[in-house]
């Protein structure tokens, strides 16, 4: 394969989620931006409300999870490099320590993994499967990294 083939390989690979790659290089605008972060984030809470396997990690949660699904919002859009909507309101996130009050193992980084892999299974199709694939493996490393159980913790 030529260096003509590969970048052409390269471009139609960049072209799977409908995006002028000029004007979508981040993460958040190739998921949809601002609309698709919080329909993402409503279908992770939605799963979490409903999955008996996520009971553990939805009982970590107030009642009224209004202001855990704005605050992942505002996180998620950041993260994905949209606006940094979470810093502005919030300060840094220091995900860790702002975790350390919940009981966080194995079991409840894998039950927070199932209900964002049904939230992203509802990505729109211009989604690419890649696409989809490599911000489900970045989540999962900050899944990972919550983990503060003694034993059970990253590191």
């Amino acid at each position: 394969m030529s260096a003509d083939d590969r970048r052409d390989d390269a471009n139609d690979a960049n072209d799977a989620n409908d995006v002028d790659d000029s004007e979508a290089t981040t993460l958040y605008a190739r998921l949809g931006g601002d609309a698709e972060v919080r329909a993402l984030v409503d279908r992770f809470y939605d799963a979490m409300e409903r999955l008996p396997e996520a009971a553990t990690i939805r009982a970590m949660h107030p009642r009224n999870m209004a202001g855990s699904r704005q605050k992942l919002y505002e996180f998620l859009s950041g993260w994905l490099g949209g606006p940094q909507l979470y810093i502005e309101k919030h300060g840094h996130p220091r995900l860790r320590r702002r975790h350390l009050p919940f009981d966080i193992g194995t079991p409840e980084a894998t039950a927070w993994m199932r209900c964002m892999a049904l939230a992203l299974d509802g990505l729109p199709a211009t989604v690419s499967p890649l696409l989809r694939e490599t911000v489900q493996s970045q989540l999962g490393q900050v899944a990972a990294f919550m983990r503060n159980r003694p034993g059970d913790s990253p590191g």
